[in-house]
């Protein structure tokens, strides 16, 4: 089931990396950065951080990284060579010479333990084969004391917002790809959406991978959601499932 859905997610990818940007603004009416940059105000990245944003895609936010970072790194990594096509001429635009964007798995992160201060995963958790996995080698590659940060779809708890949200996601959204990117591959994220667990399940799947002071926001009434959480200092053990 995993091999099938990571071969289904990087066909989808791959087909719509010209239109994955403009898709984005239009499908999160452009609130997308600011709940970027609210999540970027829930870490200290110091001037020497060295930053891993999983599941880059067109490298939107390994570019925040690097800009909020001088004399540290930043590293986008992700599955679709196609995105980062795009994230590669994007960072050229902006003159950045701190980034590295790589092809690679997030369920096997090509790097060594105890690397990078922050790590961060934008949209991207619900669409790989295992996010259990991806939560574990983030945390394996983290310093101690080192903080994750993602953002992600999540399930709104309101009753009059959540029919509302399903007929956005079931209806609106798949037409809005056909009628912008000209694609049916949309329809992806509306199944990847249902199928993603609450911001509760999913702040216990950080806790379940070792992750310590975890703590969770809402967005847009609770279509999108912010975990974070933290490295153990002093290497506490793992939880289990």
């Amino acid at each position: 089931m995993n091999t099938r859905k990571e071969k289904r997610v990087h066909e989808v990818f791959e087909s719509i990396s010209s239109h994955y940007d403009r898709m984005n603004g239009v499908i999160s009416f452009n609130m997308h950065n600011r709940w970027r940059k609210d999540m970027m105000k829930r870490t200290n990245l110091t001037r020497h951080a060295n930053v891993l944003d999983v599941c880059a895609g067109t490298a939107d936010w390994t570019i925040a990284n690097a800009k909020q970072i001088q004399e540290g790194s930043a590293v986008g990594l992700d599955f679709s060579e196609r995105m980062l096509e795009v994230g590669r001429e994007k960072i050229k635009n902006a003159g950045l010479n701190n980034v590295q964007l790589i092809q690679g798995n997030a369920n096997a992160l090509p790097f060594e333990d105890h690397s990078f201060d922050v790590v961060t995963i934008g949209f991207g958790l619900r669409n790989v084969p295992d996010p259990h996995c991806t939560l574990e080698e983030m945390i394996r590659v983290l310093k101690p004391g080192g903080q994750a940060l993602c953002l992600e779809t999540s399930q709104p708890e309101n009753v009059l917002f959540k029919p509302v949200y399903h007929l956005y996601f079931q209806h609106v959204m798949p037409r809005l790809g056909q009628w912008f990117a000209k694609s049916d591959k949309y329809r992806w994220l509306n199944e990847s959406t249902v199928m993603f667990p609450n911001k509760r399940k999913l702040a216990h799947w950080f806790e379940v991978a070792g992750f310590e002071r975890v703590g969770y926001c809402s967005y847009a009434g609770g279509a999108a959601a912010g975990h974070w959480g933290f490295k153990p200092s002093e290497g506490a053990g793992r939880g289990m499932l």
